[in-house]
């Protein structure tokens, strides 16, 4: 990652991701790229790494500017696949943005004989630079509320596209936290709170006993889970038990605008919270990992999953047993695919104690990858490699027959 050629290539998310992973220390490597951006400003691809190497760190405010100066000299960033010959290429519209802002595709597709074509999408007008030579089209947009104008565009732009588009831009609204929970709020076997948005002013008169939650918030009361609008991984989440903790979460995040929702406490019968990440790719279910911890709020990196043995083995005999698992919530899983309209998307759920998939965020932007050590985690391999080869069929398949 610090080559000293004219040209650095463009190396995506996934070496920073994998680095993180095993434990290295990003630091040294973002230092390095630094010292060489500043010998070579005009080098994009250059500074798209280290835009990705500062994102990885935590660093947002820098990355996002970093990534708007190779933004500025290059729009389109091509990542050769790691097998050539390259059997397809696949253009994905991108966002500027952190590492939310995107399908992260380049992580699920290590080690592949598919080219991948960033194409950041231009403001006012998406598709102004000249369309490279792709086999199909992915929408890798996010769903946030500032790409809302931007996805009504390119539903425009993609209606008679002449090779197949995947995640086509009207279906991503979906997946937001109020559309998501309002679409599947009647799936059969799916369990998922409303999802209502909730003013810092709202809040502030129920922190201050002026009214009672469930006065502002029909059908709505203690315990809740609160998050500001726009929030990923966790960041600002927390579980609200009375006004007292909530006039304390206010006075900690910054925010105007939140999202609410009705916890469901979904402990297994040890005591431990276990929470699933599922794909689907063309409706068909896989499984990516599972996170298991005593906190309900279930962070795979953080729930010990690299330091106690038993979480592991847990989470092997999830992954064997999956075929079980789908077909125990198969109308659940089915319900999701038909009505986010979504090619390819993820699920975070859990199972709840009567049997119902309790779905927490559905997304096409999550993480999924092969990164673990297959030393610590010998299951694990096998099992992705399923994720990463129904990708790929996917795309052979869509490409063949259209």
């Amino acid at each position: 990652m610090t080559s000293t050629q004219a040209d650095m290539p463009f190396v995506g998310l996934a070496p920073f991701l994998r680095l993180s992973i095993a434990g290295d220390d990003l630091l040294p490597y973002g230092q390095q790229l630094l010292a060489l951006a500043q010998q070579r400003p005009d080098d994009a691809n250059l500074w798209m790494n280290l835009s990705q190497a500062m994102l990885s760190l935590g660093q947002r405010e820098m990355g996002l500017a970093v990534q708007g100066q190779a933004l500025e000299a290059q729009r389109i960033y091509h990542l050769p696949a790691a097998r050539q010959p390259a059997r397809l290429r696949l253009l994905m519209l991108m966002v500027a943005g952190d590492l939310s802002a995107n399908t992260p595709l380049d992580c699920l597709l290590e080690d592949s004989d598919i080219d991948l074509i960033f194409y950041y999408v231009s403001p006012g007008d998406p598709l102004a630079l000249p369309i490279p030579k792709h086999d199909a089209l992915l929408v890798a947009v996010s769903e946030a509320d500032d790409n809302r104008e931007l996805l009504i565009a390119l539903e425009s732009l993609l209606h008679d596209w002449p090779k197949p588009v995947i995640n086509a831009p009207q279906h991503i609204p979906s997946v937001g936290r109020e559309a998501a929970s309002a679409l599947l709020s009647d799936a059969p076997g799916v369990l998922i709170p409303p999802t209502l948005r909730a003013s810092r002013a709202q809040l502030l008169s129920v922190a201050a006993g002026q009214a009672g939650l469930a006065e502002r918030f029909a059908d709505c009361d203690f315990p809740v889970i609160l998050r500001p609008v726009g929030s990923h991984g966790g960041h600002g989440l927390d579980r609200i038990v009375d006004s007292a903790s909530l006039a304390d979460y206010l006075a900690r995040v910054d925010a105007l605008d939140f999202f609410l929702s009705r916890f469901i406490d979904y402990r297994s019968a040890d005591g431990f919270y276990r929470k699933m990440r599922v794909a689907l790719i063309d409706g068909v279910p896989f499984a990516c990992h599972m996170g298991v911890s005593a906190h309900w709020m279930i962070h795979y990196l953080n729930a010990g999953m690299y330091e106690e043995s038993w979480k592991r083995e847990d989470e092997a005999s999830f992954m064997a047993g999956f075929d079980d698992f789908a077909q125990r919530h198969a109308q659940a899983l089915q319900a999701i695919y038909e009505r986010s309209g979504l090619d390819y998307v993820c699920i975070d759920c859990a199972q709840t104690a009567d049997g119902q998939l309790l779905v927490f965020e559905i997304d096409h932007a999550m993480v999924v990858h092969a990164m673990d050590t297959e030393a610590m985690f010998p299951y694990k391999q096998h099992h992705m490699q399923k994720v990463r080869d129904a990708f790929r069929d996917y795309l052979f398949r869509l490409t063949t027959t259209t």
